[in-house]
């Protein structure tokens, strides 16, 4: 009699801020199963010696560096239709790079904390849309957090270019984290008959890089009362790689379990606005 051997389906994870913190942890772990990864950073100095490592420790893992600067929109369009011409499949996208407390502008004249957490991966999602959709069950993970309970209200101006930086507190920070997670809302709503789910998570409050632009006595404190990078990732992989959340989408996630997220993230109709001011200034 002759046994057939079963073919396990290798799914491939596109990770940006994937060389520290939390999106670091992600990556090991994905690579430990034997995964795909794109690592898409900023940096190769940086990410060079993780990949390194992590192909050392897990030969069986597809792992590759892609370079990517999110808060660029010039750069993530390039990025995007380079990655696309080469067919590669993306089953699952995580929009983990994120930076809190810095007060600059972007490229494009954003403050840097909107256009990294928050106009660059919207304007990413889209453009990797159509190879999400090609995936068996195709995913988008937005890492967001508890810090979006901060926010009241969204003041559009946020949303506008500018000549000098304006925004840099953590109220910012909480209010790109809501963006995060009405915009996994409202792309739940417009993929509505596809493949492709949407997720929102709290990681829980994690001592990672992102806090590296917050003054360092500040920063030694904060990060004494936090959990690990290692910790931080279980929320991330559990949306991006858990099969019974394969019909489940929208929704908001905190320790591997749906959670209760703000009154103002369940609003579906700031939801769609914010969509239609994002793309307003991201473009077709």
């Amino acid at each position: 009699m002759e046994h057939r051997r079963e073919t396990r389906h290798v799914s491939t994870f596109f990770v940006t801020g994937a060389n520290s913190g939390i999106g670091r942890a992600l990556v090991e772990a994905l690579a430990a199963r034997g995964q795909g990864v794109i690592l898409a950073t900023r940096s190769e100095e940086r990410t060079r010696p993780v990949l390194n490592e992590l192909k050392s420790r897990y030969p069986s893992a597809r792992l590759q560096w892609v370079h990517l600067d999110v808060s660029d929109l010039g750069a993530v369009r390039r990025v995007a239709q380079s990655f696309l011409a080469t067919k590669q499949p993306i089953d699952v996208l995580v929009n983990n790079a994120g930076i809190a407390g810095t007060r600059r502008l972007s490229k494009d004249g954003f403050d840097i904390t909107y256009a990294t957490n928050h106009i660059g991966p919207f304007l990413l999602t889209n453009l990797l849309l159509p190879r999400l959709k090609e995936a068996p069950q195709g995913r988008v993970v937005n890492v967001a957090s508890n810090a979006h309970f901060m926010a009241k209200e969204l003041d559009w101006s946020v949303l506008e270019r500018r000549t000098e930086p304006k925004r840099s507190a953590f109220k910012d920070y909480g209010v790109t984290k809501l963006m995060n997670v009405l915009h996994a809302k409202e792309l739940a709503r417009r993929l509505s008959g596809t493949r492709v789910t949407t997720y929102a998570l709290h990681p829980g409050a994690v001592a990672s890089n992102i806090w590296r632009s917050v003054p360092w006595p500040v920063q030694w404190v904060i990060k004494l009362f936090m959990i690990s990078n290692e910790a931080g990732a279980k929320t991330p992989l559990y949306c991006a790689t858990a099969p019974e959340l394969a019909t489940a989408t929208g929704r908001y996630y905190y320790k591997n379990r749906e959670a209760k997220s703000s009154r103002l993230a369940q609003d579906a109709g700031l939801a769609r606005e914010l969509w239609d001011r994002t793309a307003a200034i991201t473009g077709p």
